[in-house]
């Protein structure tokens, strides 16, 4: 498996490159069986860039109108921002027990 400081750098060039969401699929694709079929990895794919469109779709459609962002624009900014800390925390919980049961 890849060392944090790799993905850190990875994620930080395909960012750069305006590949942020291939970032994260090339880090979670490191985690997954080196076994998993290509089938499997296309209907992974598809479902993780599926969930970052709807993610960047909701906000674009959910912002108030005008430049600035606004009490509610912040407010739904913090609630997806702990959403996915806590998917992150359940993530994580899964990914040990997984490897603890290995």
């Amino acid at each position: 498996m890849a060392d944090r400081a790799y993905l850190e750098r990875l994620t930080r060039e395909l960012a750069d490159q305006g590949k942020l969401i291939e970032a994260g699929w090339v880090g979670l694709r490191l985690l997954m069986h080196p076994e998993t079929s290509p089938a499997q990895l296309d209907a992974m794919r598809t479902a993780y860039f599926s969930g970052a469109h709807h993610l960047w779709a909701s906000l674009m459609n959910t912002l108030e109108p005008g430049v600035m962002e606004t009490p509610t624009d912040l407010r739904r900014m913090d609630l997806i921002h702990q959403e996915l800390e806590a998917w992150d925390k359940e993530f994580r919980l899964k990914m040990a027990q997984s490897k603890g049961s290995a």
